[in-house]
């Protein structure tokens, strides 16, 4: 199928109207008449991934983060972005991204289900559904399926998302009963999470004085890094392209942490 044919499949699974208003997800780079028939999943368009895909022989790379957030002004190999740029044009693989759209219409609510909350609700409503005109926006908040402690939660997460570490700000042996989760970067959710009743939040990208300044409102948080939530786009894409889309290859990046703890 053409690339801009399954551009549109996409938009209206994940809808460019959800996004905030500072990203900047869509056509990357490439053509949209290109003809696809290997589709490469990752979730940032690194060296790395970009050289596996021209590998795989992929046509299109669907990534989660953009490879663009700021105006370009000289396309070239003298940067890392220019050089990916060119990379990706000279390969001719059309490079697609949704984020913060991906993020309202599925992340949030795939992460909940995965932690397997209750009666969870939007946690910061953004936009409408367009079909249903239900509220939607960013990270859900709901109740646990059971009261844990700090500690138990921290192993929770660890164990559905496939993680080693996490970081606690928080009295591991403090009982929780209700959750609140937005994968990526967390730090703008810690008011929602107060107002909707939370008494943790599991999220990412948290320094020292963000985590004491949510304790001492008392909100625990369990920083499981950016990357640590966020890949299971590269598992729930692999899922939607196989149902939605069987006539394409699809290939996906690897799972590689870049956080290490040593």
């Amino acid at each position: 199928m053409k690339c801009g044919d399954l551009i549109e499949k996409l938009e209206e699974s994940f809808p460019l109207s959800y996004a905030a208003g500072w990203d900047n997800p869509g056509l990357m780079a490439g053509r949209r008449e290109k003809e696809v028939k290997r589709v490469y999943i990752g979730l940032d368009a690194t060296d790395e991934v970009i050289r596996d895909a021209k590998e795989k022989g992929a046509d299109m790379l669907l990534t989660h983060h953009p490879l663009l957030f700021s105006p370009v002004r000289k396309v070239n190999t003298d940067d890392f972005t220019g050089r990916r740029l060119v990379e990706l044009i000279q390969s001719d693989i059309s490079c697609y991204a949704m984020h913060t759209n991906y993020d309202v219409a599925m992340m949030a609510p795939l992460a909940s289900r995965m932690l397997g909350l209750r009666d969870e609700e939007v946690l910061d409503i953004t936009c409408t559904n367009e079909v249903t005109g239900e509220p939607e926006g960013f990270g859900r908040t709901g109740w646990l399926p059971a009261p844990v402690t700090l500690k138990e939660c921290c192993e929770l997460v660890k164990k559905v998302f496939g993680l080693e570490h996490v970081i606690l700000y928080g009295d591991e042996e403090k009982v929780v009963s209700r959750a609140a989760v937005s994968p990526g970067s967390g730090k703008s959710m810690v008011q929602p999470a107060i107002w909707t009743g939370a008494e943790v939040l599991i999220s990412g990208d948290f320094g020292h004085h963000e985590g004491i300044d949510s304790m001492m409102q008392g909100l625990a948080v369990i920083d499981a890094g950016h990357y640590g939530l966020e890949h299971i786009f590269i598992s729930q894409m692999e899922e939607y392209m196989k149902k939605n889309h069987p006539d394409l290859e699809v290939y996906l990046e690897p799972v590689r942490n870049p956080f290490r703890i040593l």
